[in-house]
């Protein structure tokens, strides 16, 4: 005797040597032996085993799901119940094994209701898995078309609304995904590189922006509706014209300088601020923006503002224009000693705003010593040495110190012009002091007066915020608190809101304790160093752009650790695994392999070192 029996969700056959209760030893044809319990077999039959399957299996092939759906009633029925009146006979065990075979394969017609025996599906059912079934098999033809079109290089079409998805955020369950995903494995590219040779990235550059912008700036980059900014007119208005220094691309001017002679031989330095929280009220719209944004996002040939131009305009301190500011005063004696300090809130004439490209060659440090026909050389001469005073003042002052080099980057028309800039250059440094100096005394007069800020300090080598008046080590200073960027940075324009509370006599707009104050400080922190990092790798995309322009086949570059290198001319570190042992500050010249600025990489192989 013979069994037809199910085992782990297939169907075999075997002969009976031995029966057993619950359960059964056979031999399969093979050869094997097993044992099998006496619930799994469907059918006991006599005669060969030989071409059972084979037969049963070719048999099932000639079922027609649809037609076997048709013959069933609503009720249960057992396979050979079906099979009987399928064929008009009783069914031969071919016929039955045939039947149960087919049943099985159909589980969207037949639902499994015990063993051997099914129940057809409801016509509903039936109808939404037949429909599903075919989605899925239409959209496995489209998946396979998008996998030719995407090795053959070509876009898709339907991938165009989709590539915000396919860069940055991944749905694996959609179509596009699991086509691109095939097509990497069978390119070998990645899933980024390939979407490249498809032609679906515009840019490296649009490619690095996306990806900032989706993340800080979901919405875009448009101003959300905001009331118009009024600007207080009944200021009093200062003695000395004013004058700003900044770069040639700076279109939000928060600050400027003044200088005056006084009668008893000693001068007077005018520190002026741009004041928007004249018109920029907590709570307002405006104040919104502001505190949504935080901070002005900079990159090379590009920003993106902290408040809209409406709010800018009326404030930034642009030459042959009267704006209101918040002024700190300090009268220097002739040995640059500071006799004595005085804030005010007034409006100040602006009368020049002098670019670092045009000053540069009266005033840099070669000359700035040497008087000459500039008109502004001697106020500046004025200022740069009361910087160096205010510099040794904090005990930062070192005249052998080797100078650091900051770079400047200039993008016109795809166009990178990278230059360098020693920091601590006598404009940088006259600007930097003088402003160290307002954010740390406006920090102390807060402290002083009990008044909350937000400050930045440092000690133990850890930079942090803080809301507490604690030291910068690293700057020299009891307290450091921004203040004088309220046009780009939220921080500034609290501090200054509470410096005009404290200046008018009024009430502060963030008390202490004030939950609003520390939560702008915390997001600020965050934002900030986020956008910090924004720039830098805008700057790395720009480098290797740099290096394409100018067709660079080797660079010079020191090391600076292990087989990490510092290329000169441009800010940019990379790795070299070919470099060998050398001392940190080593000249070496490398070869450039490869730059690929979408996935921001540079390949250098050591060729030798330099003397």
């Amino acid at each position: 005797m013979n069994v037809f029996y199910e085992e782990e969700g297939s169907f075999k056959v075997a002969s009976v040597m031995s029966e057993n209760p619950g359960s059964l030893q056979v031999e399969a044809i093979s050869g094997k032996r097993s044992k099998i319990k006496s619930a799994n077999v469907l059918l006991k039959f006599e005669g060969s085993l030989a071409g059972f399957m084979d037969q049963a299996q070719a048999a099932a092939e000639t079922l027609e799901a649809d037609f076997l759906w048709e013959c069933c009633g609503e009720p249960e029925f057992g396979f050979e119940e079906l099979a009987k009146e399928y064929y008009g006979h009783a069914p031969s065990p071919v016929e039955a094994a045939a039947t149960a075979i087919s049943l099985h394969a159909a589980p969207m017609y037949f639902y499994r209701k015990g063993k051997g025996r099914y129940k057809a599906a409801p016509e509903e059912n039936l109808k939404a898995a037949l429909a599903a079934q075919e989605r899925k098999r239409l959209q496995a033809e489209k998946v396979a078309e998008y996998v030719e079109q995407l090795k053959a290089h070509t876009l898709p079409p339907e991938f165009g609304s989709k590539l915000d998805m396919l860069f940055y955020e991944p749905d694996k369950n959609t179509l596009e995904w699991k086509a691109l995903d095939e097509a990497v494995t069978a390119t070998g590219l990645s899933h980024l590189k390939l979407l490249e040779a498809c032609g679906a990235v515009p840019s490296a550059h649009d490619y690095h922006f996306g990806a900032f912008l989706r993340e800080y700036f979901p919405a875009g980059v448009l101003f959300d509706a905001h009331e118009a900014i009024a600007v207080p007119e009944n200021l009093d208005q200062a003695e000395a014209a004013a004058f700003s220094i900044d770069d040639a691309t700076t279109t939000e001017i928060d600050d400027a300088f003044s200088v005056q002679v006084l009668e008893n031989g000693n001068h007077r330095i005018g520190i002026h601020i741009a004041a928007p929280a004249l018109g920029i009220a907590p709570g307002s719209e405006m104040d919104a923006i502001a505190m949504k944004r935080l901070s002005t996002v900079y990159m090379p040939g590009n920003k993106i503002t902290m408040l809209p131009e409406a709010a800018i305009e009326p404030f930034s301190l642009h030459a042959g224009e009267w704006r209101p500011a918040l002024s700190l005063y300090l009268e220097v004696d002739p040995e640059l000693a500071i006799v004595s300090s005085a804030s005010r809130l007034e409006a100040v004439r602006i009368a020049d705003n002098l670019r670092h490209d045009e000053l540069e060659p009266h005033f840099n440090e070669e000359n700035w010593q040497t008087p000459n026909e500039h008109p502004y050389w001697e106020r500046l001469n004025l200022l740069h040495r009361l910087a160096e005073s205010l510099e040794k003042a904090r005990g930062k002052y070192d005249p052998n110190r080797a100078p650091q080099v900051d770079y400047n980057f200039y993008v016109e028309n795809g166009l990178v012009r990278i230059t360098e800039r020693k920091r601590g250059a006598p404009m940088d440094k006259l600007v930097a002091e003088l402003m160290i100096h307002a954010n740390a005394h406006w920090g102390g007069m807060l402290a002083e007066h009990e008044i909350p800020g937000i400050y930045r300090a440092q000690q133990g080598g850890k930079v942090y915020m803080t809301v507490n008046a604690e030291p910068h080590q690293g700057l020299g200073v009891a307290q450091y608190a921004w203040s004088t960027s309220p046009l780009r940075r939220a921080v500034d324009l609290i501090n200054q809101r509470q410096m005009l509370a404290l200046l008018q006599g009024s009430e502060p707009a963030y008390s202490k304790n004030s939950d609003a104050l520390t939560t702008a400080m915390r997001e600020f922190d965050l934002v900030y160093n986020a956008y910090n990092e924004f720039q830098t790798r805008m700057e790395r995309h720009w480098c290797l752009q740099y290096l394409i322009q100018q067709n660079v086949q080797e660079v010079v570059a020191t090391v600076w650790r292990e087989n990490l290198v510092r290329l000169e001319g441009i800010p940019y570190i990379t790795k070299v695994p070919s470099l060998p042992e050398l001392a940190p500050g080593t000249r070496v010249l490398l070869e450039v392999k490869r730059i690929d600025p979408l996935l921001m990489e540079l390949d250098c192989r050591y060729k030798a070192t330099m003397e």
